[in-house]
């Protein structure tokens, strides 16, 4: 007859046949395992047991037994009682939903934790998990390209409350933007592990710069064109009409100004390592832009991207017109495409995800089941649920769950 549980701690160094030498001795009194987790630190090791305590079992010699082995073995054993009542509370409670809180930047240190922390706790979530998701750093080594995540695993520490989310998320959010630590709040569903959509933006996203300012420094009409761009950023204009406003003063531009503008934008910091890693993983993938189709397909071959969908530049006897063909891709047009993309794959719109950096870049965010804003505007960072500005795109394979080492690449 059960009267509770026992939860068995362990302590100390780690070493191979830990596990195998104290399970055997649960096993010679015949326990029932009910639950168990390890985790090893730099060789230090944090072992929890949690058997079912019997009659019988209490007057044997179990925790003798153990206690002896652990001290063979140099390490320390505690035990904790663990009543019937109580541990019915914690089997009723298995299905209380869970958070993930990913916190991803140059370098992480202990005030940007305790801060993080900090939130967390006020937000009513007991931290359950923390689990290094970036490669180990060196200490005296410098790095080209230094990084840091953690991802933590939270849930409410009242079961029957659960936390104000978007309360918590402006606090993440304004606690990022004082650390200038990328800090993502997600519900840790069934969906979060199976994304199979990525649809990015080519402007600012993909591609460091906007193609139709420097077609505009090409064309010598830099300046206006920039301002309209920066209005259309901002969602101050709508994007069709400020679209056609810019390429109507690129008429009479040479085609050859298109290569040249292609061969001197540089593809943004880690868009090479993320699509290269989604593409081996199975992903599919789509650039949804309002730029031009001339250099989204140059992107689209070089990061093996499968479907391009963005605005065609009318260019006649290798002149550009100072037209775009319809349709227009703008904001309402990436979200239908996306849409369309999820359903002729058969997903849900909870796999896909989704980056951008401009307002018309929101419909789409919102949309997605994962949506991030990429180095973006403080208004499109406000406007999406995740952001990413501390470092490069493949910071994104952190918000998916991908450790450094599980990328099949160097970090």
């Amino acid at each position: 007859m059960s009267t509770g549980a026992l939860l068995i701690h362990i302590t100390g160094q780690d070493r191979p046949g830990v596990t195998h030498a104290l399970t055997s001795v649960l096993a010679h009194h015949g326990a029932r395992v009910l639950d168990i987790g390890q985790a090893v630190i730099h060789d230090a090791l944090a072992l929890g047991i949690l058997i079912e305590l019997s009659a019988s079992l209490r007057a044997s010699t179990l925790m003798t037994d153990l206690l002896l082995e652990a001290h063979r073995l140099g390490l320390q054993a505690r035990f904790t009682e663990v009543s019937a009542r109580r541990y019915a509370q914690w089997v009723g409670q298995q299905r209380k939903r869970r958070y993930i809180v990913t916190a991803l930047g140059r370098r992480l240190d202990a005030d940007h934790l305790a801060a993080l922390a900090a939130e967390i706790a006020r937000a009513g979530l007991n931290i359950d998990r923390i689990d290094r998701l970036s490669a180990r750093v060196p200490l005296e080594e410098a790095q080209a390209d230094p990084r840091a995540c953690i991802e933590i695993t939270a849930s409410a520490a009242d079961p029957g409350r659960e936390p104000d989310e978007g309360a918590l998320r402006g606090a993440l959010a304004g606690l990022a933007g004082v650390t200038g630590v990328d800090i993502a709040f997600q519900h840790d569903s069934v969906w979060r592990r199976h994304r199979r959509l990525v649809a990015f933006d080519m402007d600012s996203t993909l591609i460091q710069g906007e193609v139709i300012d420097e077609l505009a420094a090409e064309a010598g009409v830099g300046e206006q064109v920039r301002k309209i761009t920066e209005a259309a950023m901002r969602g101050e204009l709508d994007f069709e009409q400020s679209l056609r406003q810019r390429v109507s003063l690129l008429r009479g531009l040479r085609e050859e100004a298109l290569e040249r503008v292609a061969a001197r934008i540089p593809v943004t910091e880690g868009a090479e390592r993320l699509t290269r890693t989604l593409k081996r993983l199975g992903y599919r993938m789509a650039i949804l832009s309002g730029g031009f189709t001339f250099f989204g397909r140059l992107l689209q071959s070089r990061l093996g991207i499968d479907s391009l969908h963005a605005n065609t530049l009318v260019v006649r006897d290798g002149i550009v017109t100072g037209e775009v063909a319809p349709p227009v891709v703008d904001g309402a047009e990436k979200a239908r495409r996306l849409r369309a993309l999820a359903a002729e794959q058969g997903l849900d719109l909870e796999q896909c995800v989704a980056v951008g950096d401009g307002a018309n870049d929101l419909p789409m965010l919102r949309l997605a089941g994962l949506g991030i804003a990429f180095r973006a505007k403080p208004a499109v960072r406000a406007g999406a649920r995740q952001s990413v500005s501390a470092m490069g795109l493949d910071g994104i394979l952190y918000l998916l769950g991908l450790r450094d080492r599980d990328t099949l690449f160097e970090p």
